[in-house]
C-alpha cells in the first residue's frame, strides 16, 4: 500500500483519466464564468473589449468569446479535447504575456494558471470519461 500510495507512476489504473475529467470540467466550468459575460457583450452589439494583438475589438472579442465560451464547452464533454484546448491556450499566452506583461504577477497569476492546467490537459488527453473516448470505440 504504501509503494503504491508514493509511486510516481502508479497510483490507481484510473488516475490519469479521472485528473483528465477533473481538469476539464474544473478548468472549463470556470472559464465559462468569464466568457459569458463576453458573450453577452457580443450578443448586445457592445463590441468594447481590448485589441491587444492589432486586429480591431470586435474581432478580439469575437476570438475571445470563441475559446472562453465554444471551446470551453467542447472541452468540458471531452469532444476534440486538444484542438479545442489550443485557442484556449492562445488567449492564455496572450492574456498573460501580452495583456498583463507589465503588470505583477498577482495579476497574471490567473491566465499562467489556466495555461499550465490546459497545457497539462492538452498533454494529458481527454481521457475516458469523455465523448473523445465514446467515439474511438
Amino acid at each position: 500500500m504504501r509503494n503504491k500510495m508514493f509511486s510516481p507512476t502508479s497510483w490507481s489504473t484510473n488516475a490519469n483519466d479521472i485528473a483528465s475529467l477533473l481538469l476539464r470540467l474544473s478548468l472549463g466550468l470556470l472559464m465559462l464564468s468569464h466568457g459569458i459575460p463576453k458573450m453577452m457583450k457580443l450578443i448586445n452589439g457592445n463590441m468594447e473589449f481590448g485589441d491587444p494583438l492589432g486586429i480591431g475589438s470586435p474581432a478580439s472579442l469575437f476570438l475571445a468569446v470563441f475559446a472562453e465560451v465554444i471551446c470551453s464547452i467542447l472541452t468540458i464533454i471531452g469532444f476534440s479535447t486538444r484542438l479545442a484546448l489550443i485557442p484556449l491556450i492562445t488567449t492564455m499566452v496572450v492574456a498573460a504575456f501580452i495583456v498583463h506583461i507589465n503588470d505583477p504577477l498577482g495579476t497574471k497569476e490567473l491566465a499562467l494558471i489556466y495555461l499550465f492546467g490546459y497545457f497539462a490537459l492538452f498533454l494529458l488527453g481527454s481521457g475516458k470519461y469523455s465523448v473523445d473516448a465514446t467515439l474511438n470505440k
